[in-house]
């Protein structure tokens, strides 16, 4: 049987490392749903705190606009 969630049980792999970006970029979950809604990608913050619990999946097109958003890599995000 396929399973579609990581090793850890969690549904993304980059959600500890949002959380952790925008911690030491000092804004909130609300302030990072704002930004990704600016470049043009409808969260809310609920969406972003998911994210960050693991709870959620990413898309690949998130991931760029997380990427974008918290001014990293899309490398950096999935730890690559």
């Amino acid at each position: 049987m396929f399973i579609n969630k990581g090793n850890n049980g969690e549904n993304n792999i980059c959600g500890k490392k949002v959380a952790e970006l925008r911690k030491n970029a000092g804004i909130s979950q609300r302030q990072l749903a704002d930004r990704l809604q600016i470049l043009g990608l409808d969260v809310d913050k609920n969406a972003i705190q998911r994210i960050e619990a693991g709870k959620r999946f990413v898309t690949d097109i998130e991931i760029v606009f997380l990427s974008k958003a918290l001014k990293t890599t899309v490398h950096e995000l999935l730890g690559v």
